[in-house]
Order: structure tokens, then C-alpha cells, then sequence
């Protein structure tokens, strides 16, 4: 392979991306926008759920437990309301996602040692969220409970709060949260969104660059040049890998800086495992402009393989160990899964090359499976 050859492929090429500036353009703001948009809209965290309140019982009581869910920040509290026609009105609307509905006599029949119950509506049109905020407030139910038992115990056997908590709460649950202390969703998808983004990008710069050669016709210059396949391919592929690179620390930056996600590992780690998942996208992309003809047909195969595998079978949303067996397996042939792992890891976990091995392996053997295919595709006979 002669270096000036390929040199002089990648110039050529480099010269054809900048001269086209809406090309360019894309080529460098596409991924920012993308973690933008994904990183401030693909929010999971579920907090400042808008609720009402019914008090038939505006007793002293019945305001402290409703204080319970005005103070947290899991609820916004919307106002209280007449009846239950208003009640229904709000939760059609969807001007609130909870209704609280305290009964009559709560304070004298707890006050009396009685069981009450207290309805509680939820909006179940987005399951998950409905299940957390269930969650949210069997908990608060709970720790007002725990309290008005413990002020009881205190006040039957003369002693302190703190000790008539411990004889209600004999078993005292510690929870620590690993990696992710404060449990904010973002932490978790930025680094995954920098997988996403990728993805996206890489290959659809490379699919939509090289094919735009053979609408212009141009590429039949290199047809009947004396450069060969590879020195043809690897210059084709190193001014979308450096555009990549950049790319890489631009999300990286974002992350950091923009989004605030933690980087407990090493940076020069995370480089060079990226790189290997650069030219595993790079050469999805370079192997489908090999397949098509034209920048739309190059797109919209991009996009679908891309967009869908990346979405369902990488980890981006939901983890691939919950998967069915057959959905793990697809999860094995895409890049994204094995990238997936890595980006967290450096981000969250702070592991490298010792842990994480496999997942660079395999994107190596993706990588060098993928440069296979598209040397063998690629023929400088014009197809007829």
C-alpha cells in the first residue's frame, strides 16, 4: 500500500467535504445537536408530578399529611378542589397526574387507633411513570404512618422519639446507590446518547460522502487511476474517522460540561476504545455506499439500520440483560451494545481496559469484519 497514494485519496476527499458547507456543517453540528435534543428530551427521571387535593376533613392532621406531598420534590402540588366533578375534569385534561382525596373524620378516627383509607387517583396512560409515582406515594403514606405510631409509643411508654421509632422500625433498611448517587437519569443516557449519536453520524457522513461521488460521476476517475483497492479505501475512510475523532471529544466535552455526567475513568481509555468503534461505523457506512447508488437511498438505509437496532438491542433504554434470549442475541451483532458498555463504564463505574476487554475485543473483530467485507465489495470495474 503506498502511503502517498492513500494520502492523497483522503486530501481529495477532505477538499470534497469542505467545499460542500451545508455538508460540513452537518458533518460537525449534527452530533451536538443530536445530544442536545436527546440529552434535554429522553428525560427518565420522574419528579414534579402535578397532583390535587379533596380535603373533606381540614383537620390539622389532614393538612400535615397532605404537607407530606406538597413538600417533596417528586410532587407539585396544583391547588385543592371542590368535588369530584372538578377532580375528574383536571385528570381528563391532564392538568394533573395524582388526586388525593382525604376522607372525613381522618384525624379522629386515626386519633381513635382506626385504620382510614385515603383514595388516591393516578394517570396510568404512561405505565412506568405511574408505577414510580405509586411508589412515591405508597412511601410517603408509609413514613406518616411510621410517625404517628411512633408518637404514640412515645407518649405510652415515656420515652424519647428517637427510641419509640426504633421499636416501631425494629429493622432499619440502608439503601446506597452505586455509581449513580444521585440517581438522576441523565447520568445514565448522556453517556449512552454519545453511543447513539455516534452511531448515527459516523456512518451516515461516510454513506452520504462517498455516494454523492457517484451521482457526480466522479468516481470513475479513481476507476482508472493506478490506486489500488485498499489505498481507495483507506482514503476514502480517514477524513470521516478524523471527523469522528473531533466528534468523540466534542460529545465527551458536552457531557462533562454541558450535562455535568461524572468521568471516573480514563480518558485516554475512552479515546482509544472510541476509535475502534469509529471504524466500525465508519465502515458500516462506507459498506453501504457500496451497496447503493444515490444519497437517498444511502440515507434511508442508514437511518433504518442504524436508528432501530441502536434503540432496541444496545442498552440505550432498557438493559440487555432484560431482554428475551433471542433480542440478547441480536444485541451481539450491532457494535452498539459492546460501546454501550464501554461509555458507562468509563463514565460511571471508572473501569477500564481490565474489566472491559471483551467489549473492546469485540469491536476490533467488528471492526476488522466489517473492512473484510467492504475490500471484497468493492471492485474498480463501473458495474454495467
Amino acid at each position: 500500500m503506498n502511503l502517498r497514494r492513500v494520502r492523497a485519496v483522503a486530501v481529495k476527499e477532505w477538499k470534497e467535504t469542505t467545499r460542500d458547507r451545508l455538508f460540513l456543517g452537518l458533518a460537525f453540528l449534527m452530533p451536538v445537536l443530536w445530544l442536545v435534543v436527546f440529552g434535554y428530551g429522553l428525560v427518565m427521571d420522574v419528579e414534579n408530578i402535578p397532583f390535587a387535593v379533596i380535603d373533606h376533613d381540614h383537620s390539622q392532621m389532614s393538612r400535615d399529611y397532605i404537607y407530606r406531598f406538597m413538600q417533596s420534590r417528586y410532587f407539585s402540588y396544583r391547588g385543592h378542589v371542590a368535588d369530584m366533578q372538578d377532580l375528574d375534569r383536571l385528570l381528563t385534561e391532564t392538568k394533573i397526574r395524582a388526586a388525593i382525596i382525604v376522607p372525613e373524620r381522618f384525624q379522629e378516627q386515626l386519633s381513635g387507633g382506626e385504620t382510614v383509607s385515603v383514595q388516591t387517583f393516578l394517570d396510568g396512560t404512561f405505565p412506568l411513570q405511574t408505577d414510580i409515582a405509586k411508589g412515591y406515594i405508597v412511601a410517603i403514606n408509609q413514613a406518616f404512618g411510621e410517625d404517628l405510631v411512633s408518637e404514640y409509643v412515645s407518649k405510652l411508654r415515656g420515652v424519647a422519639r428517637a427510641e419509640a421509632r426504633r421499636a416501631v422500625r425494629p429493622i432499619a433498611l440502608e439503601i446506597r446507590y452505586l455509581y449513580n448517587e444521585e440517581v438522576r437519569s441523565s447520568w445514565s443516557t448522556v453517556p449512552a446518547l454519545v453511543m447513539f449519536t455516534l452511531m448515527l453520524a459516523s456512518p451516515l457522513l461516510t454513506a452520504l460522502g462517498i455516494v454523492r461521488e457517484k451521482e457526480t460521476g466522479s468516481i470513475y476517475n479513481i476507476y482508472s487511476s493506478t490506486v489500488s483497492r485498499t489505498e481507495f479505501l483507506a482514503g476514502k475512510l480517514l477524513p470521516y474517522i478524523a471527523i469522528s475523532l473531533f466528534n468523540v471529544g466534542m460529545l465527551w466535552l458536552m457531557a462533562v460540561l454541558l450535562f455535568q455526567v461524572p468521568f471516573k475513568g480514563s480518558l485516554l481509555f475512552f479515546y482509544s476504545a472510541s476509535v475502534f468503534f469509529v471504524l466500525c461505523t465508519t465502515g458500516i457506512g462506507l459498506l453501504i455506499s457500496l451497496l447503493v447508488q444515490t444519497q437517498m437511498a444511502a440515507l434511508i438505509i442508514t437511518m433504518v439500520v442504524a436508528i432501530l437496532p441502536t434503540i432496541l438491542f444496545s442498552g440505550l433504554l432498557v438493559p440487555v440483560a432484560s431482554l428475551s434470549r433471542g433480542a440478547r442475541v441480536q444485541a451481539h451483532i450491532f457494535p452498539g451494545m459492546f460501546y454501550t458498555d464501554i461509555v458507562r463504564g468509563s463514565f460511571l463505574k471508572g473501569v477500564g481496559l481490565d474489566v472491559l476487554w471483551p467489549d473492546v475485543g469485540a469491536l476490533a473483530i467488528f471492526a476488522v469484519v466489517i473492512g473484510l467485507i467492504t475490500y471484497h465489495l468493492f471492485s474498480k470495474r463501473p458495474k454495467a
